[in-house]
């Protein structure tokens, strides 16, 4: 560290021995609580840094380094950051710095930071950390004035440093910042959750008992809300929404309701931020005493603590982050004048740019909603999918029976008012409404039929399992589905209604038509992969043909491929993308005492989604997409690039193939390929990772998702079937917005011969990964697309 007797001038030489002063330097820093991701979001930030002519430094245990200064700032090389995309917590270190939040700490810091030439800084934290950063920013020019007058610097060094430039990354698991959809580490933290309440479930319904489980949020009660729904849980309690007095009663009614309706465990999530309405706090020991008082049981109780924090990060954790880290690092570059800090966030699956002040001040506004009474405006503040789940969990918690002003979150309950139609008698009955799947298996179909289930019969509808697919139906395989029946169903993989690929042949419609018209079938729910909505589509040509056809048919998207029209994303993608992430890590770890070039297959057919976001996830050198096809001279030049790569000290070279990349270069053709080449330089071994990517238990983005998808297709049933309609419609999420459009729109945003949407939002990321995962690539950084909040829209637009 430089002394007050030799100021740091514009000529000395940076620590490191860089050569250009004119060269941009980055600062990049972790601070406050660690959180799954922040590695992937540093890695990125490093390496986009580096193609762009950019030096960056790490700033190790947070502020803490800025503030000590000497080994605290570590300039990072390329290698600095390889293979830590699947590790948690964070590599360089975080922590909580009183003395940055003394005036001599600041200084110390901005003296520090000029000492490398530092005047750009990408921070990830929480609010508080961002805060700080903020007023840090602000703080810059009189910093420098002090150190001028006490001869640590020069003026020339504060004339060519005169603003600090930062963006700021949220890093928090408990998605707590208003203006982003999601937060670094939420997703993994989630992950650890749903894992836990799945394990407690099954002990718990052994020995038929109440488990109560306390998760992470002070201020948020996302994780404690989605986890729930996620877990198929009874009862929940979080910091937004108190319950009312009187609410030990109210679970306790639930509770009692739910075992009479064969639920054989009683789960309740209480958020550690829990308190009642008049500010009390609620704590796990008091719902424990209640149940026992009531019902005379003795709850046990789990508190999962810090390991919400820990594990590996998700692979939504780790393609989302790079994204992050790879817009923050050209915002710092480009964008060097200083403005307020800008936070980039997520909005409607896009990269989000959001005025910091804003976000921090929207955010902290939610406590008061919560200390006024203001709850209804507390949960809008959140985010309208925040908002949908209040009311979802309170319909898909309430057993028939409960009264609804007896159910958690009453206020907010999707309305129970029963639908009604006219039956072939002329008398008016609940409608009748089929649930049946078509396609291939998806993780998460058994979440969807749940969630139709469950929210049908809220609104006094029977609801009718056909087993089989539409041969099921023709064939009278067709039961009535109960609340408790399904209830099992919400994190089963694999699809208890069982689901077949064909769509109905023409010669199959008139008895398709008998079976609407035998079994007084009102509307359906099809819950499928792309032949589903080929059937679909056939059903709504034929409806002048066949009159029973005249009925509401809604499509839910359920694929793996994630190929299918209306839906940005469909459910089991995420389930798949996670089951290949974990199968890469695998084999990445198995690579590290040799030098090998891995091939690795992934299904997805036409569609290279699930290749793509999984090389981008496990830092893949090369993904070979049907999109773009695959060329001699594309084999060429990567096998030319591999070879010399492994000459500089590379171990392992990782290439993904989607499975229908092309009809002749296939999987084990590359791997000859690469071998015969490389003569003997490195091993080659290619795996087929298969139906692996279809089994397992969804995720819990997959069950949401499902519910969400199931809550809109329903929506649009009642909404047909009140107005007298009989439309074939398709459910789907576009960023993060529910969208329901008729099944002939289908022809004009889908390619019929490749089986997948004309237009794919992932393609537009494929630069990305070529620019932080392999060094000898010729990518240069491309924009992201960044969607730019002013302060007026940072609460009102978030989804």
């Amino acid at each position: 560290m430089t002394t007050e007797s030799t100021p740091i001038t514009p000529n000395a030489a940076p620590a490191g021995g860089e050569a250009s002063p004119a060269q941009p330097r980055i600062g990049i820093l972790t601070s406050g609580g660690d959180a799954q991701g922040m590695n992937a979001a540093v890695r990125a930030v490093v390496r986009t840094a580096l193609r762009m002519g950019a030096q960056p430094y790490a700033v190790r245990e947070g502020w803490q380094g800025a503030v000590d200064g000497g080994d605290g700032i570590q300039k990072l090389e390329w290698e600095s950051v390889g293979s830590i995309l699947h590790k948690g917590g964070t590599i360089i270190g975080t922590a909580r710095c009183a003395d940055f939040r003394e005036r001599w700490g600041m200084r110390a810091a901005a003296k520090n930071f000029l000492e490398h030439g530092i005047d750009r800084l990408v921070v990830i934290g929480g609010d508080g950390s961002l805060t700080g950063t903020e007023e840090f920013r602000r703080a810059w020019p009189s910093l420098l004035e002090e150190l001028v007058e006490a001869g640590e610097i020069t003026p020339e060094v504060r004339d060519a440093h005169p603003e600090l430039t930062i963006a700021g990354l949220v890093g928090s698991i408990d998605n707590d910042m208003v203006g982003t959809d999601m937060t670094i580490g939420a997703d993994s933290a989630l992950h650890r959750i749903v894992d836990a309440i799945d394990d407690i479930s099954a002990t718990a319904a052994s020995h038929q008992r109440t488990f109560i489980i306390e998760v992470m949020g002070r201020h948020c009660g996302y994780l404690a809300l989605m986890a729930a729904v996620a877990g198929g849980c009874d009862y929940v309690l979080i910091p937004e929404n108190p319950p009312a007095d009187g609410w030990e009663d109210h679970m306790v009614e639930l509770l009692r309701n739910g075992r009479a309706q064969g639920r054989r465990d009683s789960l309740i999530i209480v958020a550690e931020g829990a308190k009642d309405r008049s500010g009390n706090p609620i704590t796990s020991q008091q719902v424990q005493t209640a149940i026992k008082e009531r019902m005379g049981e003795s709850a046990r109780i789990t508190i999962l603590g810090h390991v919400q924090r820990g594990g590996a990060p998700s692979a939504y954790d780790r393609w989302m982050s790079t994204l992050l880290g790879y817009a923050a690092a050209q915002e710092v570059i480009q964008d060097s004048d200083g403005h307020a800090t800008q936070v980039l966030g997520v909005r409607r699956n896009r990269i989000a740019l959001l005025p910091l002040t804003a976000t921090v001040g929207a955010t902290r506004a939610v406590k008061g909603m919560v200390d006024e009474g203001r709850y209804d405006q507390a949960i809008a503040a959140r985010g309208r999918s925040f908002g949908e789940m209040v009311k979802i969990f309170s319909a898909l918690a309430t057993p028939p029976g409960t009264p609804q002003d007896a159910a958690v979150f009453a206020d907010h309950a999707w309305p129970a008012d029963p639908v009604t139609v006219t039956g072939p008698d002329g008398t008016e009955r609940a409608p009748r409404v089929a649930i049946l799947h078509v396609g291939g298996l998806a993780p998460g179909m058994n979440s969807a039929a749940r969630a139709v289930t469950r929210l049908g019969l809220h609104r006094g509808m029977k609801m009718l399992g056909v087993r089989g697919s539409f041969k099921g139906l023709i064939d009278g395989r067709i039961s009535e589905l109960g609340w408790g029946e399904v209830d099992a169903w919400v994190g089963d993989g694999g699809a208890e209604l069982g689901t077949r690929r064909p769509v109905p042949p023409e010669e199959h419609l008139y008895s398709l038509g008998r079976a609407i018209e035998q079994h007084q079938i009102d509307a359906i729910v099809l819950i499928g992969g792309f032949n589903a909505y080929l059937s679909a589509r056939l059903i709504s040509k034929e409806q002048s043909r066949y009159p029973a056809f005249r009925l509401p048919i809604v499509v839910v998207p359920a694929s793996i491929d994630n190929n299918l029209p209306g839906s940005e994303l469909c459910i089991g993608a995420d389930t798949a993308l996670n089951k290949a992430v974990e199968a890469l890590d695998m084999i990445r770890q198995s690579a590290s005492a040799s030098k090998r070039c891995f091939v690795v297959e992934t299904m997805g057919r036409r569609c290279g989604y699930l290749a793509y976001m999984s090389g981008l996830a496990t830092g893949a050198e090369k993904v070979y997409l049907q999109e773009e096809g695959i060329t001699l001279a594309d084999l060429k030049r990567d096998t030319d690039a591999m070879i010399t790569s492994f000459k500089e000290g590379r171990r392992l070279f990782l290439a993904i193939r989607n499975e229908q990349a092309s009809e002749l270069y296939t999987t084990d053709f590359l791997a000859r390929l690469f071998a015969e080449e490389g003569k003997g330089l490195y091993d080659v071994r290619q795996n087929v990772l298969g139906h692996i990517q279809q089994g397992g238990n969804p995720t819990p983005f997959d069950r949401l998702l499902a519910t969400r998808l199931s809550y809109y297709a329903l929506k649009d049933v009642v909404e047909q079937l009140r107005s007298g309609r009989g439309e074939v419609r398709y459910v789907g999420l576009v960023g993060s917005k529910m969208s329901t459009a008729e099944i002939e729109e289908m022809d004009r945003v889908v390619d019929l011969d490749m089986r997948r949407p004309k237009e794919q939002w992932w393609m537009n990321l494929r630069t990305v990964s070529a620019v932080v995962s392999d060094r000898l690539s010729d990518a240069s950084v491309a924009r992201v697309e960044v969607l730019r909040a002013d302060a007026e829209r940072t609460v009102n637009d978030q989804d």
